[in-house]
């Protein structure tokens, strides 16, 4: 298998433009997952009843393959970028969901209750204490849904929309390979750069545990 470099200096544009999609799409559905599951996952951790409930709607949600999410967006949101990214969210709220409730719960009680014992008020507590002490897990979970989601996008090219994926279609189509490796390489290398950055923020915004190490 030869690779037509002549082929990718002519569509650099191309290429960059279908990789700033690819991520526009994993980057805002891993943005919008987080803002439903943080507060869903402290409604999980302070009322036990619903936790088995929401945990386990998360889990049979992923069960649904992704082809068929996008298919049953498509008579409400149609061939947009809209079903990309919901369809992708829902994908993303089973890692976040859990990771961020596992995170809540690994916050040691007696931390909680010196909080309470200094008069701060619980969202104060929720904001200072525990979300900070259970970033770590938290932050693993937004890197699992993060690379999750930049392999997902090109399952969207089915509906017209796919980022990267699109050079798969393209390759496959016309039994050229190099707009396939050019696709593949170029979505690991997005994953791998994401998840650096990832950690790089974890270890600015946790100086504790340098500290401490």
């Amino acid at each position: 298998m030869t690779i037509d470099w002549s082929w990718i200096a002519d569509h650099t544009d191309d290429l960059t433009s279908l990789t700033l999609s690819h991520l526009q799409a994993a980057m805002t559905a891993v943005f919008l997952g987080l803002l439903i599951s943080l507060p869903l996952a402290v409604l999980a951790h302070r009322v036990r009843p619903l936790r088995g409930f929401l945990l386990g709607l998360s889990n049979v949600l992923f069960t649904i393959p992704s082809i068929a999410i996008f298919v049953l967006l498509l008579p409400i949101s149609g061939l947009t970028r809209t079903t990309t990214v919901i369809g992708l969210t829902v994908y993303t709220l089973v890692v976040l969901l859990r990771n961020t409730v596992e995170g809540l719960d690994s916050v040691p009680a007696k931390t909680k209750e010196a909080a309470k014992a200094m008069g701060t008020r619980p969202l104060r507590t929720l904001l200072t204490v525990e979300f900070p002490l259970a970033l770590p897990v938290i932050m693993a979970g937004v890197r699992i849904a993060t690379v999750m989601s930049i392999s997902l996008v090109s399952v969207a090219t089915y509906i017209g929309d796919g980022g990267l994926g699109q050079l798969f279609t393209d390759g496959f189509q016309r039994d050229f390979p190099t707009p396939v490796i050019a696709g593949v390489v170029l979505t690991i290398l997005l994953a791998v750069v994401a998840d650096a950055l990832l950690v790089a923020l974890q270890y600015v915004l946790t100086p504790w545990r340098r500290r401490r190490a």
